[in-house]
């Protein structure tokens, strides 16, 4: 494990050898090859060029690529992202707004907020779907379908007028073992990252700045947040001939790993690029600050956007009404190599 930046002078945080190197080796260099076949890209400009030359394709939305075999057509997609949404805010839209008044948040984080949300958002649907939003099924993929496969076998879900989630509902609908695992398996796909994002992105706000002070807004504390530890560190294009038309040092055969994990802390476009300022972002935007890419980029932005941001909001709100905190104690936390970038194993107390 390798040690970077300085969010705060009293915390280090670890990253794995290869996150470390990439900080360490390739950071303020617009273009890189990182394995015979892939170039790094890291340049706003170039990132820019590269995801307006084309689309994303069916297997590079990792969402809605194809599922068992079936790609996932239009139609399906946006009633997936219509049923999650209406879930998020009907969580939202509970009277206490935050799923209890006893709610306590204290404990090991992101895996505390993580089953609070997964209870805030789909505690209403049956065990064989909500076990699918757990953490521990990110073990293997090979875990993840033996539970479905597991669940699916199970007679139907509860459907239509019974007291779940949108998103239950429609895999309520499958009939059969085939379309039932298929249906687990979408849900899966929606339900967790979800409940993974926000956990993941407040725990990483907690690390790199708690305790906050009282006037600097949520949405700046999460905006400086996925700037330093973005969500999405990289955005992988397969080769294409559009990209090579774009660079020369970018092959005919070469795939694309764009690197927001790099543009993010680029000297060239960040004041003290590794320390952790939310208050850079008054006078900043966030739609239109180069190279900043914690959602994907403006033509394709992750769909889940307007559910994380308002729920990461809450869940600050609520961090911050307890008074909780990193413990004092602990003065380390390791960043691992997974496709959401976040703090692992972080004690939160109350002050």
């Amino acid at each position: 494990m390798r040690t970077y930046g300085t969010e705060r002078s009293d915390r280090v945080t670890v990253f794995t050898p290869r996150l470390g190197r990439l900080l360490s080796e390739h950071r303020g260099a617009d273009v890189f090859r990182l394995e015979a076949d892939t170039v790094g890209v890291a340049g706003p400009g170039l990132i820019d060029a590269v995801l307006r030359s084309r689309p994303a394709n069916a297997a590079e939305r990792p969402t809605f690529k194809p599922l068992q075999g079936r790609p996932i057509s239009r139609p399906e997609s946006s009633a997936v992202m219509r049923a999650v949404s209406l879930d998020v805010r009907a969580a939202l839209e509970k009277p206490d707004g935050k799923g209890g008044p006893a709610a306590d948040l204290s404990g090991e984080w992101p895996r505390v907020a993580h089953l609070y949300l997964r209870d805030l958002v789909f505690g209403s649907d049956p065990m064989r779907l909500r076990v699918l939003v757990d953490r521990k099924l990110e073990w293997t993929p090979k875990l993840t379908w033996t539970v479905i496969a597991a669940g699916a076998a199970l007679p139907a879900c509860p459907g239509a007028g019974a007291p779940v989630s949108r998103l239950a509902g429609l895999a309520a609908a499958a009939a059969g073992y085939g379309d039932r695992r298929y249906a687990m398996g979408l849900y899966r796909r929606a339900a967790a990252p979800v409940c993974f994002t926000v956990s993941t992105l407040v725990a990483n706000a907690l690390w790199l700045g708690s305790p906050f002070e009282d006037h600097i807004p949520n949405r700046h504390i999460l905006y400086e947040s996925m700037r330093l530890l973005p969500p999405s560190w990289n955005l992988l294009r397969v080769a294409s001939p559009e990209f090579a038309a774009l660079d020369d040092r970018i092959g005919a055969g070469d795939d694309v790993l764009l690197l927001p994990l790099l543009s993010h802390r680029d000297p060239r476009l960040w004041d003290a690029p590794d320390e952790f300022r939310p208050e850079r972002w008054a006078a900043l935007d966030a739609d239109d600050q180069p190279g900043y890419l914690p959602f994907g980029h403006a033509n394709e932005r992750c769909w889940g956007r307007h559910m994380v941001m308002p729920l990461a909001e809450r869940l600050l709100d609520l961090v911050r009404e307890q008074g909780l905190a990193v413990s004092p104690e602990q003065k380390s936390a390791e960043v691992p190599l997974a496709g959401l970038l976040g703090v692992s194993r972080v004690s939160v107390v109350r002050r």
